[in-house]
């Protein structure tokens, strides 16, 4: 409300509740409203989500994830599936599947896969082991793919100063599947690590893929045939089993001692 005009003055004066266009409409003189600040909550809000989805912020989230998931699997020791089996009521397919899906997890949990492999054949055989094996290894490489793509990939690309990190990352991103196929057929190539530089590159989910699932077949399936065989160690499929174990990680050992040597000497 208008206040009358000011009998002593003869203007119009306006009470502290009247707005900008009352003000404007009753004097003819334009009044600038008066505008609305945000109020401090927002931009805290703002600024608290621009740091937590920083890259160092997801990065550090990974990190963290990463060290929960290793020490719950130190709690469970899931090697113990080698001496005690499945639960009683897990059967058949469901079993394999079963497996399979906690393979995958106790992979991104950098539990060692000779020890998984080595499991599968002792529980479901070497056919059904094989599958489950394999199926937890694609599904273990892809969850630890994207969880590096998504938290990590921004922090670290700007790392990749070094000629040899500039090197890796260009034929990872350039040659993606025939690397990683290389990468997934030489034994001496850590599982983890190679999903986690390909994650860092520019290398495509489906390539990366295919490229574990292919190159993962021939040590997988010696440790799950030697797994199913463990009962009869003198018999001719586990010592075909255990050479195809033994005889690439000799190949493997020897030209990583060669390669270091010849950088040393440089």
């Amino acid at each position: 409300m208008l206040d009358a005009t000011n009998r002593s003055g003869g203007t119009a004066t306006a009470s502290p509740r009247a707005s900008a266009a009352q003000l404007t409409a009753t004097t003819g003189v334009a009044v600038p409203a008066t505008p609305h600040t945000a109020t401090p909550t927002v931009g805290l809000t703002a600024r608290c989500a621009r740091i937590l989805l920083s890259p160092w912020s997801r990065l550090s989230l990974l990190v963290a994830l990463l060290a929960a998931a290793a020490s719950a699997m130190l709690l469970l020791e899931p090697q113990r599936l080698l001496t005690d089996g499945l639960p009683s009521q897990l059967g058949g397919a469901a079993a394999v599947v079963a497996y399979a899906v906690a393979y995958g997890v106790c992979t991104v949990a950098f539990v060692p896969r000779p020890i998984l492999n080595l499991a599968a054949g002792a529980l479901f055989g070497s056919q059904l082991g094989l599958g489950g094996a394999l199926g937890g290894t694609v599904l273990g490489a892809g969850l630890a793919f994207c969880l590096g793509r998504a938290l990590g990939q921004d922090a670290l690309r700007p790392l990749l100063r070094g000629r040899w990190l500039k090197a890796a990352d260009h034929q990872l991103s350039r040659h993606g599947f025939r690397s990683m196929l290389a990468a997934r057929l030489f034994p001496g190539v850590p599982f983890a690590a190679s999903n986690y530089c390909a994650a860092v590159s520019r290398m495509g989910l489906l390539p990366f893929l295919l490229a574990t699932g292919l190159g993962s077949i021939p040590n997988t399936a010696a440790y799950v045939v030697a797994g199913a065989r463990a009962s009869t160690p003198t018999s001719p499929a586990f010592l075909i089993a255990l050479a195809c174990i033994t005889v690439p990680g000799l190949v493997g050992a020897v030209v990583a001692w060669r390669k270091r040597h010849r950088l040393r000497t440089r």
